[in-house]
């Protein structure tokens, strides 16, 4: 037997991927043998200070493009622009996280406590009420995100799915005041997730009966030079697109995200809408452009329906609703159909509007769903929509701050939504795919609707005894409302800079 030949490892490109797997092992040493009074804040540090380390490192490597452990992974300008909204997104989704974790009778509820049924007898068992594990699970998830959207073949890319699914499957499960509701979302998303990764496992074994290999090269050049049966290749991608679609909420394999968002804390709702979705269509985005360029005249039409079906059952479904979260929920579907018509766009404009519009839609996000942790009285949060009749006479701040988004998710000029829809639109015509756009104009007036429904109620109505207060948000909470409004100002206004870098990153490697 020869030698065995290990493969070259490029350690500075992975050092952002190693910096937060090394972070979350360490949290779950501290969640194993820290005392419970402290944990709160050293977990936090330890989540934020890493997240921190690891976007400094994605700077420091800004200009690396390589593919390294025998092709397992690619290092290029979309994997390391992604991985940066990634980190920005996951810092400020953590101070969410923290400020419900920290605060008494806040959002989350301990694994212990779910194991034991109340608090009084967890308190009784001498558990602890708060739930610190959310902090490496967090960081565990965001890991798995870095490593999707870098995944060069599909067997990496399943490993990376798996790594960031998981822990927010565990994480849905952890709302303290509405813990039937969240343990049966968080039951929900594991059963349909499962699902969605045996579809995805499936295709892989399909196409590398296709392709002789699982890298995205190796299918690449299997579909330039056809030797087997388009059958494998049509409907290995097919299965793969299922798994993708899935995360991404995409119909008609949407029907998890309205559950799931409701039932789950709202700060890892937000860490789910605003991060997994960019984990998603990074993904996507290398699959479609890498692997499966030399077939986009097949796809393209299947995937254009889909699209449309998006956007008509999120804008349409979205009027119906009566709680906000399920409202939002809509609306991310929505936007969903939205990224996916900039990603059919199958060129470059297609690929820099899209890493565009991730960065846009999840700062806006992460500020809207930050206000509904606010919006809450003795029993929590506030959710239905008759609830938030009349609050901008309790709080004109925060109501002006939620009309603002609710503006940008509306896409009014002069906010990041605006911006952003702009830009998938003008590179879908420019790929030839104006039918989309016309269909995503049309949706785009639609969904305006339930917005202005929530502004005029918040500012024409007149409070009512069940209206709730705005609470005072903490030192946390601020600083996320304060990034993502200004994010959704900053990217409506003065576009250009952030436009530049995803022209400059629009270029994948093989």
């Amino acid at each position: 037997m020869g030698d065995l030949k290990l493969p070259a490892i490029d350690y500075g490109a992975l050092s952002p991927m190693l910096i937060l797997l090394g972070a979350a092992c360490v949290g779950v040493l501290i969640e194993a043998f820290m005392p419970k009074r402290s944990r709160h804040l050293i977990q936090l540090s330890l989540a934020l200070l890493s997240t921190v380390a690891a976007f400094i490192a994605v700077i420091v490597v800004r200009g690396t493009r390589t593919v390294t452990i025998g092709g397992a992974v690619a290092v290029d300008g979309p994997t390391l622009f992604l991985q940066g909204a990634l980190l920005a997104l996951g810092a400020v989704s953590l101070l969410l996280i923290g400020e419900r974790s920290v605060e008494k009778g806040g959002e989350f509820v301990s694994q212990a406590a779910i194991t034991v049924g109340s608090q009084k007898d967890l308190r009784q068992a001498g558990g602890d009420p708060g739930a610190t594990e959310v902090y490496p699970l967090t960081v565990f998830a965001l890991a798995g995100m870095l490593l999707f959207v870098s995944a060069n073949d599909l067997l990496t890319m399943f490993v990376a799915l798996e790594v960031l699914s998981l822990p927010l499957y565990l994480m849905c499960a952890l709302a303290r005041r509405r813990r039937l509701l969240s343990q049966e979302a968080a039951l929900k998303y594991f059963l349909l997730g499962s699902y969605a990764s045996a579809f995805f496992l499936f295709g892989v074994a399909l196409l590398y009966g296709y392709a002789d290999g699982v890298q995205l090269s190796q299918i690449h050049d299997a579909v330039a030079t056809p030797q087997r049966s388009q059958v494998l290749l049509f409907a290995g991608l097919a299965l793969i697109a299922i798994g993708l679609l899935f995360k991404g909420a995409l119909a008609p394999f949407h029907v998890w995200t309205p559950d799931v968002y409701q039932g789950a804390p709202t700060p890892v709702t937000a860490l789910m809408a605003a991060c997994t979705k960019v984990a998603a269509f990074g993904a996507l985005l290398r699959i479609l452009y890498v692997a499966f360029e030399g077939v986009r005249w097949d796809f393209q039409p299947v995937l254009g329906v889909i699209a449309v079906l998006t956007m008509f059952v999120g804008s349409v479904l979205a009027i119906t609703q009566t709680d906000m979260k399920r409202l939002l929920a809509y609306s991310s579907i929505a936007n969903a159909g939205y990224l996916l018509v900039g990603v059919l766009a199958l060129n470059k404009s297609g690929l820099s509007s899209t890493m565009f519009y991730l960065v846009a839609y999840g700062f806006s996000v992460l500020a809207a769903f930050g206000i509904v942790t606010l919006v809450r009285d003795a029993e929590g949060e506030a959710t239905h929509l008759s609830r938030w009749a009349g609050l901008a006479r309790r709080s004109p701040l925060f109501a002006s701050m939620f009309t603002f988004i609710l503006l940008a998710f509306a896409g009014i000029p002069l906010t990041s939504g605006f911006t952003s829809k702009f830009a998938v639109f003008g590179a879908a015509i420019e790929g030839g795919q104006t039918w989309l756009v016309i269909f995503g104009v049309i949706t785009s007036m639609l969904l305006a609707f339930p917005y202005l429904r929530v502004i005029v109620m918040m500012w024409l109505s007149e409070p009512s005894d069940s209206t709730p207060a705005v609470s005072v948000p903490g030192a946390l909470t601020s600083a996320a409302l304060t990034i993502g409004v200004l994010a959704t100002l900053a990217l409506g206004v003065v576009p250009a800079p952030l436009i530049d870098l995803t022209n400059d990153a629009a270029q994948f490697v093989r």
